[in-house]
């Protein structure tokens, strides 16, 4: 049965009704005998909302607090659409790399056909401190669970038909690459590449 990784950024999950859309396309991807796992960002705005909040309180918050604070995004969200997916990272807060993905537990659910949702955009140190990917980061964890999980496709939903050279809401000569290899997308994304943003 083939297995896909479907990421949904801020703008998929921005309004009720998007969020129940994409429930559906969760469920119709299941229902074409795939096995699904998804990975969703915050709701559009929700990041920068807190990011306003906390420093409205501390103008220099420390990036530990604002790791626990900025994943809550990603945890509504997935609630709305519900898990830690074993994504271990280093220390690093607010722009942690990931160290290595444990999927045993995706793999088990997917075998009991359910369809499985991951915050993205975090992970956790050895430790089990919650530390975030910097932005982008949602798409990394979908890029990163595909690689780990030897999916058979790796599907990012955003505002931007495909993925390009450089973003091209900004850069209008930029080329949209038609195939691009998982390691290459891995290496785009752990760079901070903005090409994946949505």
């Amino acid at each position: 049965m083939p297995l896909v990784v479907q990421k949904y950024g801020g703008t998929s999950v921005g309004t009720p009704k998007r969020i129940q859309s994409v429930a559906r396309r969760l469920v119709e991807t299941q229902r074409q005998d795939c096995q699904v796992v998804a990975v969703i960002s915050a709701m559009a705005g929700a990041t920068d909302n807190l990011l306003k909040l906390a420093r409205e309180l501390s103008p220099n918050p420390t990036e530990r607090e604002l790791d626990i604070l900025l994943s809550t995004g990603e945890h509504a969200a997935t609630a709305l659409i519900a898990i830690q997916a074993g994504i271990l990272t280093d220390r690093n807060h607010a722009r942690a790399r990931i160290a290595n993905i444990s999927p045993k537990q995706i793999h088990e659910l997917l075998s009991d056909d359910y369809v499985v949702i991951v915050a993205g955009f975090q992970g956790q140190t050895p430790e089990g401190e919650t530390t975030t990917l910097g932005r982008g980061g949602s798409d990394l964890t979908a890029i990163a669970l595909a690689g780990a999980l030897n999916a058979d496709a790796c599907q990012i939903f955003t505002d931007v038909d495909g993925v390009f050279t450089c973003d091209p809401r900004i850069v209008k000569e930029a080329k949209k690459l038609n195939e691009i290899a998982y390691d290459e997308l891995l290496e785009m994304a752990g760079s901070g590449a903005k090409v994946m943003q949505s």
